[in-house]
């Protein structure tokens, strides 16, 4: 049996020939990256050395990250190339199984999703060849650890062991801070990490990965703005593709999704509705970095495993966003002296104005019986709990100074580096849409990476002042009640009421019937 397969591209081709305990691959949509290492599993499957019996034998697991998305791609895809009419039945039943046995090759090959924890249980449990990690931008770095020391464990020693063992991956563009970025060198270390959390991820020798080219290149007029797209003639595999597939696919999409999926670029694309649709890159993010002012400053944090906090100050009315924090898997004992040491290096002589974290933190914490707010006090840093934690109060302080106008310029203004919070500006922190007919969406903002540090500005914005601003100007206007019994049409007041008016009682009994 022959599969006429051939890499169309010289990135494929390096990424099959090298022979790293780790390879990975990152290419846009329809550049042949996730065909490649199917092809690659039965192709180590045939270099494998026979075991004493004549037997080639391995046994690879196929990693994705939910189980629709294993069976509607990964798994289709991998059936396109080794259908069970000529390689085999597939076991239908989790943990879907593909064993081929054709001449002396005896491949096993397991589909595990990790969204069902005994899948996760069971990948940890197994005696693998190698691995292959589906879209690995959708996986976190300590399964991709845990994996790594699954593989080379068959077939066992007595056996001959493997000739070849190691994890293959693929990707689509991740963010800037996954892991895939930082240990590639496309992004640095973000700032928050420890030097242990940062030395995890420098890359190993024996790691390598591979970038194609992207599947469009950008038009651009005299002011460097985009106007178009045309194919790049150095795409892989086009060969494989419609002359006008990526013309196709790019219409009626944003610029962001288009930096990710066609032109390879590092970043995000989120499904929902923007938060704050006032927003715009142009007119809120500063093109030079911010020097802060002699002026005391604010801090807003949210608490949980995911802390995040936000460094603002008010220059003559207008929002100064200065820093950010977004830690990750970080407890608040350890996010405090994060925190502290930030205060103590950026700001310096600069005086704190108030410290305002999630009202919620009142509560235990997750790790102690003390709450994040006793915890920060412990690290000397005095903080004090957002007037409210409803979300449609919070999300109008943000609001009010994205749109008022100081002095002809916008009420905030967003430091460049503040990377978190601009994305989550962008559509990061978003209305989730909902898995139902129409255009509808949830009715909070979704739970996900954008959230915490915007929930860190709303808590600063509110306790700074913006939250009184907008309840005093919803309040209902005052009923006055008039102190005298005036009636308009006769000349003198009802009874007992006082007999002598001058010009101005009368004025002022008229103008309060009428603010009646």
């Amino acid at each position: 049996m022959k599969l006429a397969y051939k890499p169309d591209g010289e990135v494929l081709k390096a990424f099959m020939k090298d022979n790293s305990f780790f390879r990975g691959i990152r290419g846009p949509v329809g550049s042949g990256k996730s065909v490649a290492c199917c092809i690659e599993i039965f192709r180590r499957a045939l270099a494998q050395k026979p075991s004493p019996d004549g037997i080639r034998k391995s046994r690879v697991a196929v990693v994705r990250n939910t189980n629709p998305q294993l069976r509607t791609t990964t798994m289709k895809t991998w059936l396109d190339w080794f259908p069970e009419k000529d390689f085999g039945k597939m076991n239908w039943s989790p943990p879907y199984t593909h064993r081929i046995k054709i001449g002396d090759i005896d491949l096993e090959v397991i589909f595990l999703a990790l969204d069902r924890p005994e899948d996760v249980k069971k990948l940890l449990s197994l005696e693998l060849t190698f691995l292959f990690f589906n879209e690995s931008r959708e996986i976190a770095k300590p399964i991709i650890d845990a994996g790594t020391m699954r593989v080379g464990r068959y077939p066992s020693m007595k056996d001959g062991g493997p000739t070849w063992y190691g994890v293959i991956a693929d990707t689509n563009a991740p963010d800037e801070d996954h892991w895939w970025s930082v240990m590639s060198g496309d992004a640095p270390p973000p700032e928050h990490l420890s030097r242990e959390e940062v030395m995890m991820l420098v890359k190993p020798d024996n790691w390598k990965f591979f970038t194609q080219p992207s599947g469009m290149v950008e038009q651009k007029n005299n002011n460097q703005e985009v106007e178009g797209y045309k194919d790049n003639e150095v795409a892989e595999n086009r060969k494989n593709l419609m002359s006008d597939y990526y013309r196709s696919i790019i219409r009626g999409k944003t610029k962001s999704w288009i930096d990710v999926y066609v032109m390879n670029r590092l970043g995000s694309i989120e499904d929902g509705k923007p938060v704050y649709k006032q927003f715009s890159p142009d007119v809120h993010i500063a093109k030079e970095p911010i020097i802060p002012a002699e002026v005391p400053y604010y801090v807003g944090i949210d608490f949980g495993l995911t802390p995040a906090c936000v460094f603002a100050q008010q220059v003559r009315g207008r929002w100064l966003i200065l820093r950010e924090i977004v830690a990750k898997d970080m407890g608040m004992v350890r996010f405090a002296e994060l925190l502290r040491k930030e205060m103590a290096e950026y700001f310096r002589s600069i005086p704190i104005a108030r410290i305002y974290g999630d009202p919620a933190g009142d509560y235990r914490a997750q790790t102690d019986e003390s709450t994040p707010f006793q915890i920060l006090r412990g690290a000397g840093i005095r903080a004090i709990p957002a007037p409210s934690n409803d979300v449609s109060l919070r999300i109008e302080s943000v609001q009010a100074p994205l749109t008022r106008l100081i002095e002809g310029k916008s009420g905030m203004l967003i430091d460049k580096q503040c990377k978190h919070l601009i994305k989550g500006f962008e559509g990061g922190y978003q209305y989730k849409r909902m898995q139902v007919s129409g255009e509808r969406y949830t009715d909070k903002p979704d739970k996900n990476h954008y959230s915490h540090i915007h929930d860190a500005l709303q808590y600063l914005l509110l306790g700074a002042g913006e939250g009184k601003q907008i309840t005093k100007s919803q309040q209902p206007a005052r009923v006055v009640q008039a102190k005298t019994d005036f009636d308009v049409f006769t000349k003198a007041p009802k009874k007992n009421i006082r007999k002598k008016w001058n010009i101005f009682d009368i004025r002022q009994g008229y103008n309060e019937v009428l603010c009646v």
